[in-house]
């Protein structure tokens, strides 16, 4: 009996579910026939707009036309007007002579005769009818103002309604990811020239293959694009790929999508290890300020209590998606902090091969900061550039102003001006750590040298503060400079 019981809930659940699809797809078909009848009625009314426009433009090109026939018409009638009148007087003046010369030539009177033929003679040299021209000044022919709209009627008789735009092509062979930038490049498979603009969408992920269905960062979208190509400028690349995807739109509809594509966008991507940081140094993600009162034990304590002594990344960073198999363990402990002077800290992610690219944005007013690259065996104690296990540049604004290079406890003045923003290159496997003015690329000095461990990214800051940028690739400038830095390696890495 229960289970028949159970058997008979079971459907009556079934029939009500079905119930409840059946009155959902209810509800979607009567939104549907209230969506045709008011589309219907858009197209229509579209529809009639665009032959009133077609119209009223055609009626304007007739008005135009038949004035010009108009004005063509006056203009001729009073230049054949003018000489039709011309010739009138003329020919009136000439019946006078003849007549005149007639009855003198029939008179009898000798002694008159000599003065009459000689006035007549005058008379003819100055007649209009000699000076006049006996061609027409204009032709009566009108046909340069025909028309023939023989193929614009086979073009009006071909019109239909818009058709919807093919699926552009991405061509992955003239797309381009550099400087942070991606020039995506794409064509249409027919020619189209109804395509008003066209669509492009994109997205972050960490994900090699094709684009997935469900993906934690959302599409972007830029619409409006008019040709065939676009750049997207100043991107930060926090993930290892992106997706593309674009589609084309006339006046009236948007095609389908094209095959998305996914494009690499390498990067050094890393945070600061704030486990590793010294005590008065306050770390938030990519920022880090001298805080005074840190070194406080009973504050420290609590903060590592409360698991607060180690910076981690929300839940929802991209940095999470997919984690670097070269970034640090977190193997520091409290007391494996930098202390003492040494006002340190460290990124988490190790340079152990290929080309790095990072910038630093310092507070002008901080009395020192320094920024480099370190051995993750830099003693706790130590400062950047007063060991061998560091390299940095220097910037001291105590007592003495100062912008120096370091290492082994060896420093170089530099000769430029303090940039408010510096660029760090460090091209492991050819031993060469650079650093620029990040806005103009100036190159400020460059080490050369043999790593022989894993390098860490590496600040330093004292009554100060700085922001960290990452996520960023080696700026072609850079590459370019490199190039040529060979010939300067003698001036520029030398520490004496």
């Amino acid at each position: 009996m229960e289970d028949q019981r159970e058997a008979l809930r079971k459907i009556i659940t079934t029939l009500a579910v079905k119930n409840e699809e059946i009155q959902s797809f209810i509800y979607s078909l009567k939104q549907m026939l209230l969506n045709v009848e008011a589309n219907s009625t858009k197209v229509q009314e579209d529809l009639e707009a665009e032959f009133q426009s077609l119209f009223s433009l055609l009626e304007e090109l007739k008005e135009g036309m038949l004035m010009k026939i108009k004005q063509d018409r006056a203009s001729r009638t009073y230049e054949l007007q003018n000489q039709l009148a011309a010739c009138t007087r003329a020919l009136e003046s000439s019946e006078e002579l003849l007549e005149t010369a007639n009855q003198t030539l029939q008179a009898t009177d000798s002694e008159d005769f000599p003065q009459a033929a000689k006035q007549i003679k005058d008379g003819v040299t100055m007649a209009p009818a000699f000076r006049l021209s006996l061609k027409a000044k204009v032709s009566d022919n009108m046909s340069h103002l025909m028309v023939d709209f023989a193929q614009e009627r086979r073009m009006l008789q071909a019109l239909k309604f818009l058709p919807v735009p093919s699926a552009p092509v991405i061509d992955l062979a003239e797309s381009l990811v550099a400087d942070n930038c991606v020039t995506l490049v794409w064509r249409m498979p027919d020619e189209d020239s109804k395509i008003d603009h066209y669509v492009l969408e994109y997205r972050r992920t960490n994900f090699e293959g094709p684009p997935r269905l469900k993906e934690e960062q959302p599409w972007m979208v830029i619409e409006g694009i008019r040709q065939t190509e676009y750049t997207l400028t100043g991107l930060k690349f926090d993930m290892k790929y992106m997706n593309f995807r674009v589609k084309a739109c006339n006046k009236a509809v948007a095609g389908e999508f094209s095959e998305s594509v996914t494009l690499e966008t390498p990067a050094f991507m890393f945070r600061l290890d704030a486990s590793t940081s010294h005590q008065n140094l306050r770390v938030d993600d990519l920022s880090v300020e001298w805080d005074a009162m840190g070194g406080k034990v009973q504050d420290i304590k609590a903060r590592e209590k409360d698991g607060k002594g180690r910076t981690a990344s929300p839940v929802n960073s991209p940095a999470r998606g997919v984690p670097s198999p070269k970034r640090m363990p977190s193997g520091r402990g409290g007391r494996d902090r930098f202390t003492a002077e040494s006002y340190t800290v460290l990124g988490d992610t190790l340079i152990d091969g290929g080309e790095h690219y990072w910038e630093v944005r310092f507070e002008p007013d901080s009395k020192a900061f320094g920024v480099g690259v370190a051995y993750r065996s830099l003693g706790r104690f130590e400062q950047l550039g007063k060991t061998a296990a560091s390299w940095c540049l220097h910037v001291n604004n105590w007592l003495q102003a100062s912008f120096t290079a370091k290492h082994a406890n060896k420093a170089k003045v530099l000769d430029a001006p303090v940039p408010d923003c510096l660029g760090v290159h460090c091209d492991f496997h050819q031993g060469l750590l650079s650093f620029y003015n990040a806005r103009t690329k100036q190159l400020l000095h460059a080490f050369k040298a043999k790593f022989t461990q894993p390098l860490l990214p590496a600040f330093t800051v004292w009554c100060g503060s700085f922001q960290v940028t990452t996520g960023l690739q080696v700026p072609s400038s850079v590459r370019c400079l490199q190039k040529r830095g060979s010939a300067t390696s003698s001036s520029n890495t030398s520490l004496t």
